[in-house]
């Protein structure tokens, strides 16, 4: 992957690449540009999202299901909100069933959060998924608020907010979710790749 993209492949990253990576955005949510679509009462609009993101409660019901099996339930998910990007529903592993859950190969580093950790499912009545879902173990300090959490990608499993279907986000690398209340356009889409 390229350095524009949020997250590169690898084990660990030194201070000097992680700041020349989180220097590179041009957008950071100080200033909607002229092709966001403007939201409506009760909308969200991505471009007002800060970066580096930021982390905020969300006490909506959140399940996950894959082939009709709950992998996750939970009111008490975390989203982190970044520029360009739907939110990122995070939730605590107290929530998940865990037992479905086994580590999956390959790591990933963001320059915000740090090394992530993939999952694949495996549980009764389903076909085994990889990558359905990553953490990070160890989070760079200033995303220590998402230790302990989970997140899964829309377009590998059913997700639903407050009973509503979750879209995932453009683009098979990212796993923003979308809903309702959010509009863009988003980070994944053709020709978003500075976004």
């Amino acid at each position: 992957m390229q350095l524009e993209t949020t997250c590169e492949t690898m084990g660990t990253k030194d201070k000097s690449w992680i700041a020349r990576a989180q220097a590179q955005w041009k957008f950071r949510g100080q200033a909607r540009p002229g092709f966001a679509i403007e939201p409506q009462p009760g909308q969200e609009s991505v471009w007002d999202y800060p970066r580096p993101p930021r982390v905020v409660p969300d006490h909506r019901e959140i399940t996950v299901h894959l082939g009709g099996v709950e992998i996750a339930r939970t009111t008490r998910a975390v989203r982190l909100l970044e520029t360009a990007s739907p939110p990122t529903f995070y939730l605590p592993k107290s929530d998940v069933v865990m037992d479905y859950l086994i580590q999956a190969s390959g790591s990933s580093f963001c320059e915000w959060k740090g090394q992530a950790t993939y999952w694949t499912v495996s549980a009764p009545r389903c076909s085994p998924q990889t990558q359905v879902g990553w953490s990070y173990e160890s989070p760079l300090d200033d995303f220590a608020a998402i230790s302990g959490y989970l997140s899964f990608y829309p377009a590998r499993m059913d997700c639903k907010v407050d009973g509503q279907v979750v879209l995932p986000q453009p683009g098979e690398f990212y796993g923003g979710w979308v809903t309702p209340e959010i509009v863009g356009p988003f980070k994944g889409e053709v020709g978003s790749g500075a976004w």
